[in-house]
């Protein structure tokens, strides 16, 4: 590849609110001249900030600018659950015990975590935006109790810890009667998402790299031995791009035909009163993922990570085109309202203050694309729906490539199979999305 018309950015539906309930933001700075620098990282998520703070880790001299065509948080990093899990978490299987090197993983896993922990000691970040809490998978069913018990095997199997809660515990803890059990594993960071996205683009800011939002790329091409960038009212010539996109790799031409554009929804509630939080009852954080993986997860946050509310997320579509619609985001957030209304009888018709949607990108083989695309091109890119940690380990390993090193990262992913392609169109957005519906239909109450 030599030259890139890049297809043009577009917005995704409803409100970012884990960055809208954090309060104004000082103003972005686009890309609005020509400009050098060492290396362009392209994407300001998970993936794309890590890559900054791993290429000033190997060379702290580089100059190094990342460009995004939101503001940092407003992206899918600020519209995920909020999960950084270091245990395995297959969103393909029906317990998330993996098929490959599960032990390898969780290893990468608590990597990725540490770096992240590291920055947030190092850029001091708010602690309440990284809490080490851990989580539970919430059962309502016996089916779902089922594959909690193959996941606390396969894990006892891996060495790890797992505690089984009762529904008397999983009422204490959440305020709901609606799970009958759960199954709760401690390595898990709950994170305020966009919190934690901005207080690592202020440390990087503050390390002398330059980050300017809403600046969409339009073109990327070959000039001489040199990358040249263009934005809508900018542009940048470097020796080096990382492209941390997820999976709009597809827009820069790479990977066609071969990735998934998945839209996941969810809602959140105002900030609860007294009278509600009395009513709700439990404990003023937890996080549950639900025992069947297209099943409903549900968080309440504090005053601490932006307000005592609830968040629900449920409901998948598959989007070739990269845009979910208002109506999508409509229906899913009917079938949410229903969810919520049926785990907290005593809110029951508490209406939504905030709905939204958040794209991730999925390969049919799992595989992630984290290795060199070009002589001076890079890519941390498609995080299979664990935008936070993979997106992590998939930027550091792509600075890592970018600097000429090697490491656990590198081999891993380089040793990962391309991803396989998919059935044509208009097939594969019709049979995926019956699918997603179905399956969601048998996890109903999950």
């Amino acid at each position: 590849m030599t030259k890139a018309s890049v297809r043009k950015f577009a917005p995704l539906a409803g409100p970012a609110a884990w960055n809208d309930i954090l309060g104004p933001h000082p103003a972005a700075q686009p890309l609005i001249k020509a400009s050098t620098a060492d290396i362009v990282i392209i994407g300001a998520g998970f993936a794309g900030l890590s890559a900054a703070r791993r290429v000033k880790q190997l060379q702290p001299n580089a100059s190094v600018v990342v460009l995004d065509a939101m503001r940092a948080g407003e992206g899918s990093a600020g519209r995920n659950s909020g999960f950084m899990i270091d245990l395995p978490h297959d969103l393909a299987s029906d317990d998330y015990a993996g098929a490959g090197d599960d032990r390898a993983l969780i290893d990468l896993n608590r990597h990725a975590i540490t770096f992240a922990g590291d920055a947030v000691d190092e850029y001091l970040i708010d602690p309440n935006f990284f809490d080490r809490a851990g989580k539970v998978n919430g059962a309502a069913s016996d089916t779902a109790q089922s594959y909690n018990e193959s996941y606390a095997k396969h894990l006892l199997s891996l060495g790890e810890a797992s505690e089984a809660l009762d529904r008397q515990q999983m009422q204490d803890l959440t305020g709901s009667p609606h799970y009958t059990s759960g199954l709760y594993t401690p390595g898990t960071v709950m994170l305020q998402p966009a919190g934690y996205i901005q207080g690592l683009a202020k440390g990087l800011r503050a390390q002398g790299v330059m980050i300017h939002e809403n600046s969409p790329v339009t073109g990327l091409h070959r000039q001489g031995t040199a990358w040249h960038v263009t934005t809508s009212k900018g542009s940048i010539s470097a020796g080096h791009v990382i492209l941390t996109v997820n999976g709009h790799l597809e827009s820069f031409g790479f990977e066609q035909g071969k990735l998934m554009q998945v839209f996941l929804y969810a809602v959140m509630t105002p900030e609860l009163d007294s009278a509600a939080l009395a009513r709700l009852g439990g404990q003023s954080r937890w996080g549950v993922t639900p025992s069947d993986p297209m099943g409903t997860t549900v968080r309440r946050i504090d005053s601490d990570q932006g307000g005592n509310r609830i968040i629900t997320r449920t409901c998948a579509t598959l989007n070739p085109n990269c845009v979910a619609s208002s109506s999508n985001v409509a229906r899913a957030a009917k079938v949410m309202q229903r969810k919520f209304d049926q785990r907290f009888p005593q809110l029951a018709g508490h209406k939504m203050e905030h709905a939204w949607a958040g794209h991730l990108c999925l390969t049919r083989n799992s595989v992630s694309v984290m290795r060199q695309l070009d002589d001076g091109l890079y890519s941390g890119c498609v995080q299979n729906g664990l935008g936070t940690t993979r997106g992590t380990l998939t930027g550091i390993g792509a600075a890592e490539l970018a600097c000429g090193e090697t490491s656990a990262i590198t081999r891993h992913f380089g040793a990962e199979q391309p991803p396989k392609k998919l059935p044509p169109q208009p097939f594969q957005q019709i049979g995926a999305n019956a699918l997603l519906r179905y399956r969601e239909w048998c996890a109903d109450s999950e």
